[in-house]
């Protein structure tokens, strides 16, 4: 790791660290952006509850009331939609789907509309939860309009740094979000553990926050080791022999949690609607009814959270990994499984070892995302104040993928170097 950060300070890679550089002013902008409220509004005093997590993911923006106050979630939404009428149920989306690079970029500009049209609803929701119900119509618009306009601006962002950048924008930015919350988190926790009216508070507090910090990184290494786990298929090719000399096996890896944070991100996302409609009707019934079975903190809504958790986890994880796709792929460069015969048997094995790994793999993402739960229930911190949760999933996973993009471009201008000088 230090070793690719100091090539990356060589001369030769002048246009790497632009890149970086570029990076970081597009998501320094979102964090300023998230502390510029809306005129005329006020910050949100009440516990957001089952909107706490949109406002994690947007770095307090929520709570502050700021013009980047949705994030991104709206358009997070879209995309679940879309991805989800790909799967043959309207034949339009199935057709794009099939139409390879052009039928993408389709699918990516309606997504873009539809995050667009829903952050417009959203915005209108939030803005009765802001002004109330006796307010003018056109200040419900005119705040409509601005966290419309937020949440836009937010998309450009993120598709400037996915092309002038390094990594994924729009998963940066959300990202950059949480992380901008972890210093107050930790100042939180630093004040309610140590009291300085005595010294064995003093001491005794000193010493529970240095616990609280070791197995906070602690989780995070856990967090890393299980995004890198992986299962080996071991692969065997007609025209080659692993007993040749200097031979090596072939493998075809395949992650643990093949899906990353998709699943949790569309999760969160998913029991979050409720919430924001919740914010638009008037009805105190169903404002209840969300709060206590739609509120990802409660029993009933932590059981449907997980519920969502496994069924993206499959569902993304079949959309990225085809078994059909794979097993074609290995019969046409004449490879095969061990053990296994080419074809429909192939393809079988291969849909057993992915439902096998996800399950696993969502097992562990409903530990961590139910650890802050199960924290704040034993502990008297604040409820600021987390250990694991879903935001920690997501920037371990998203470092890990900007990290490796890095690393790849290294290599890859290592690499050219070395066969220039052939």
């Amino acid at each position: 790791m230090f070793a690719n950060l100091k090539q990356l300070l060589a001369p030769t890679n002048k246009d790497l660290r632009h890149r970086l550089l570029f990076t970081l002013a597009g998501l320094a902008i979102f964090i300023v952006g998230t502390q510029v409220r809306v005129p005329g509004t006020q910050d949100l005093t009440t516990n957001l509850g089952f909107l706490e997590l949109i406002n994690v993911m947007g770095g307090g923006a929520l709570k502050n009331f700021s013009i980047f106050a949705l994030g991104v979630m709206p358009y997070i939404s879209a995309s679940i939609i879309t991805q989800l009428l790909q799967m043959d149920i309207v034949p339009y989306f199935s057709e794009l789907k099939k139409q390879g690079h052009v039928g993408r970029q389709k699918i990516n500009k309606i997504t873009r509309y539809l995050g667009i049209a829903f952050a417009f609803i959203e915005g209108y929701a939030f803005s009765f939860a802001v002004l109330g119900h006796s307010a003018d119509p056109l200040q419900y618009l005119y705040v409509a309009i601005i966290l419309t306009a937020g949440t836009s601006f937010l998309l450009w962002l993120g598709d400037q740094i996915t092309q002038k950048g390094l990594g994924n924008g729009i998963s940066l930015i959300i990202m950059a979000g949480i992380i901008a919350t972890l210093p107050q988190m930790f100042i939180s926790a630093f004040t309610s553990l140590v009291d300085f009216s005595s010294t064995s508070g003093t001491v005794l507090g000193i010493l529970g926050f240095l616990a609280f910090v070791v197995v906070y990184l602690l989780i995070v290494i856990g967090v890393v080791f299980e995004e890198e786990a992986e299962r080996r298929i071991p692969i065997q090719y007609a025209n080659k022999s692993t007993s040749a000399f200097g031979a090596q096996q072939s493998f075809m890896p395949i992650k643990i949690n093949s899906a990353g944070v998709i699943p949790v991100i569309f999760a969160s996302s998913l029991l979050s609607i409720p919430g924001v409609i919740a914010q638009f009707v008037k009805n105190e019934g169903f404002k209840s009814f969300v709060a206590k079975y739609l509120n990802y903190t409660t029993p009933v809504g932590f059981i449907i959270f997980v519920a969502f958790l496994f069924f993206f986890a499959y569902f993304y994880t079949f959309i990225q990994l085809k078994p059909e796709d794979l097993s074609k792929n290995l019969q046409d460069n004449g490879g095969y499984i061990p053990g296994v015969r080419p074809g429909k048997d192939t393809e079988k094995y291969i849909s057993k070892v992915l439902s096998h790994l996800t399950v696993v793999g969502g097992l562990f993402l409903v530990i961590i995302a139910g650890l802050p739960i199960i924290f704040t229930k034993v502990t008297s911190l604040p409820q600021s104040v987390t250990i694991g949760g879903t935001g920690l999933l997501i920037v371990v996973g998203v470092a890990l993928e900007t990290y490796k993009q890095l690393e790849g471009s290294l290599l890859t201008r290592t690499y050219k170097k070395g066969y220039k000088r052939r």
